[in-house]
């Protein structure tokens, strides 16, 4: 999807997607240490960003629309932190090699196969050795509840894909579950998710 895409989608005073930070990134925080180095990959309007930067972490968010990367260093401001932003297709983005402590993925399901496999294949080369994915997504029973998310099955997670992408990793916790979100306008209501925590040997 285009950085024109998401601009529009992005260009109203409201977060649609809120201020407060995915309930999942939020119940790791205990993996979140002061001063380590954490990538919030299409952070979007910043909600996990900034959450992980108030909790000490020096914090680069990515994402492909400059609109939505103004209102996060709006809310940054606001909640008296700094994040690092860059304006960038993650789809084109030059993953540095174990850069990272921590990488946040939460609901990066934009991209389709093949497309989707450099992302993985990006989040595996820029984490440093023991460091951490918390990754949250849909599972294709998605499509049922339309609560969020593309309305493709192609896009969705399921615990043996995760496994795939990384089963050579300690897999900390995967999760399958149907959980009530409420995050801003455009993730509101009953969904089919799946959750990940995995360390890199």
């Amino acid at each position: 999807m285009s950085a024109d895409f998401w601009n529009e989608r992005f260009a109203t005073d409201e977060y649609i997607f809120g201020t407060a930070p995915n309930v999942f990134l939020a119940s790791q925080q205990a993996l979140v240490r002061p001063g380590m180095r954490a990538l919030a990959v299409a952070d979007g309007e910043g909600r996990n960003g900034v959450w992980l930067a108030e909790q000490g972490a020096s914090v680069h968010a990515i994402d492909v629309s400059p609109l939505a990367l103004e209102k996060a260093q709006k809310l940054a401001a606001e909640r008296g932190v700094t994040l690092e932003t860059e304006q960038a297709d993650i789809l084109d983005w030059q993953w540095p090699e174990a850069a990272y402590d921590l990488v946040a993925a939460i609901f990066i399901q934009f991209a389709p196969p093949p497309a989707r496999d450099r992302i993985i294949a990006g989040i595996r080369r820029t984490l440093k050795p023991g460091g951490v994915l918390v990754l949250q997504g849909y599972t294709p029973k998605q499509l049922e509840f339309g609560t969020g998310g593309p309305p493709s099955a192609a896009n969705m997670y399921t615990a043996d894909l995760l496994r795939e992408w990384f089963g050579d990793w300690e897999i900390a916790h995967l999760a399958e579950h149907e959980s009530f979100i409420s995050e801003g306008s455009h993730h509101h209501g009953m969904s089919a998710l799946i959750d990940l925590v995995a360390i890199k040997p």
